[in-house]
């Protein structure tokens, strides 16, 4: 299995689970080929079973496999206070309502959530592009207005 596995039911648009062949790399002394998928979902139960496949398939074509690494997912919840609490900053702040999305990536909140899973997350930052490559690249701008932002956010998080 290669690309999307599956996409979201609570969140049109959005990948669930997928895959991809990261690396191909041969070795023509030892005559053999290792392959390295990476695999990611918002759901671990579903990153779990696309393992499971994705040993299975690979074992039926006489490979010896190894799962390791991978991160937890993390499902935004769109009811979240801390949302709500930033929804309502950056309105005040900027006067407008800003776009909400989520992404299919590997984010400190799955990790986070997975030691902590009664906190309230959510996952912002400047605007970044090309992310994860050699042409990576932040809008310096949008660094500012970020602190900004978040600083303001800092100001009006509702004691517990």
């Amino acid at each position: 299995p290669n690309g999307v596995i599956r996409m979201s039911d609570s969140m049109a648009g959005l990948v669930e689970t997928s895959t991809n062949l990261a690396i191909v790399k041969s070795d023509s002394e030892t005559k053999t080929i290792k392959v390295a998928c990476l695999m990611r979902s918002s759901v671990d139960s579903a990153r779990a079973q696309l393992g499971s496949r994705m040993d299975s398939v690979f074992t039926l074509a006489g490979a010896k496999v190894v799962l390791k690494g991978g991160y937890p997912g993390w499902k935004p919840n769109m009811e979240s206070p801390i949302l709500k609490t930033m929804l309502q900053v950056y309105n005040d702040k900027f006067g407008r309502v800003p776009e909400i999305k989520a992404i299919h990536a590997g984010l400190e909140c799955g990790i986070l959530g997975g030691t902590y899973p009664n906190w309230d997350m959510i996952s912002f930052g400047p605007t970044i592009r090309f992310p994860h490559s050699p042409d990576e690249k932040v809008n310096i701008e949008s660094v500012a207005k970020f602190w900004d932002y978040l600083v303001e956010t800092l100001k009006n998080i509702p004691a517990k």
